[in-house]
């Protein structure tokens, strides 16, 4: 597209577009979640429309991000593919990182390195999309579980999942699955019960700054 047509991107708190040549450049801050995810997924449509090959995402100032802005992300991503553009990762913070890391999909936002290994590629990332899409809604629902249970905001929650999955080495996913069977009767493991009764009182602690 030449440079002429290509369109300014709106002005946002929540992202700034930079053109990169046939690439553009998508810093994205702040906090995430479905409050905002409309937003996002907005700019980001801009962005790739307006690039030749496709976005790179920096996520290191994303302050907290969930299932949702997953979704966002890899919603634009796939229209991106069917576009022949590619959506890809190129720095990520604590927040975005440990949920691109827990939920299996930093891969899907990885460009694939040069070579004949586009098919192979290709298929990985057919069943990472899979899974995610997948895992997603347990996850949600996991975080309902708790917010019930504990009396959790959807944040606290959210730490919640994370800290008892780092803590017992337990994919995300079947951490939430874990929970959400719990409530029809099977009990979770003493470890597990452990971790996550400590990660509850832990976002329960008040804030010595808040005091």
């Amino acid at each position: 597209m030449p440079e002429s047509a290509r369109c300014a991107s709106p002005p946002s708190e929540l992202v700034d577009i930079r053109d990169e040549g046939t690439r553009a450049l998508v810093t994205v801050r702040g906090e995430l979640g479905l409050s905002v995810d409309e937003e996002l997924a907005k700019a980001l449509r801009v962005a790739v429309a307006d690039a030749e090959e496709g976005v790179d995402l920096d996520l290191t100032a994303v302050e907290f991000c969930d299932c949702s802005t997953l979704n966002t992300f890899l919603t634009v991503r796939e229209e991106a593919m069917a576009d022949g553009k590619t959506v890809a990762v190129r720095a990520a913070g604590p927040a975005a990182g440990r949920l691109l890391a827990l939920t299996g999909t930093l891969g899907l936002f990885t460009p694939a390195p040069p070579g004949g290994e586009s098919g192979r590629s290709l298929g990985v990332e057919v069943v990472q999309l899979r899974r995610a899409m997948q895992t997603r809604p347990v996850i949600d629902l996991a975080r309902g579980v708790l917010m019930a249970s504990f009396g959790l905001s959807p944040d606290q929650a959210w730490d919640v999942l994370v800290t008892a999955s780092q803590n017992t080495n337990t994919k995300l996913h079947r951490l939430a699955d874990d929970l959400v069977t719990a409530v029809q009767g099977d009990p979770l493991p003493d470890a597990v019960q452990r971790q996550v009764a400590a990660a509850v009182a832990r976002v329960r602690e008040p804030d010595p700054e808040a005091v």
